[in-house]
């Protein structure tokens, strides 16, 4: 009777994803990984042609869990792209190493901050019909402004330099808004 296999390509998944999100996705190594999951790095193997795949599949799994924190981020702002900024920059404060990996690593073959930002659900087309709504005539170049300044705040809470609370910066976020769109 073949040996039952202890060590399972999602122990295998998960383990590195809990690494990359507490410890940072350079932490990543095969042998880090066995020696959290419990194992020789032969069930990696085993499971991953090599190393990039596994890291492939990190990057994926942080990917989908920024979906979800996106979706299930509460929606108080009522101008367009607030919402949107609030998420992002509580994300970076929240999940520094998952926002790291995302947004502002140099990773080959990763998706763009648009397709991750945009996701299977339009978050970023959904914010730019609602500013046309709203009587916005450039509503693709407002989001462009409004994502620099929302980017480089996210940014600035990576080195501690960001420490506006979330009131204030709902409050910055719609007076960028007005000030970007004329109003």
């Amino acid at each position: 009777m073949a040996r039952k296999e202890s060590i399972t390509i999602d122990t295998i998944l998960e383990t590195a994803f809990v690494m990359a999100r507490e410890e940072g996705f350079v932490n990543v190594t095969a042998r880090k990984v066995a020696a959290k999951a419990g194992c020789s790095t032969q069930p990696i193997f085993r499971v991953y042609k090599n190393m990039e795949e596994l890291w492939e599949a990190v990057y994926l799994k942080a990917a989908d869990f920024f979906q979800d924190y996106y979706s299930l981020y509460p929606r108080t702002g009522k101008a367009p792209f607030v919402n949107l900024g609030m998420a992002y920059i509580a994300f970076a404060r929240e999940e520094k190493n998952l926002f790291e990996l995302l947004f502002v690593s140099d990773i080959k073959n990763k998706k763009s901050m648009y397709e991750l930002l945009n996701g299977e659900a339009g978050n970023v087309g959904h914010e730019i019909n609602l500013a046309k709504a709203m009587g916005c005539a450039d509503a693709g170049n407002l989001f462009m402004q409004m994502w620099i300044f929302i980017h480089g705040a996210a940014c600035m809470t990576l080195t501690g330099d960001y420490d506006l609370s979330d009131v204030q910066t709902m409050e910055l976020l719609e007076q960028s808004y007005r000030a970007f769109a004329g109003n």
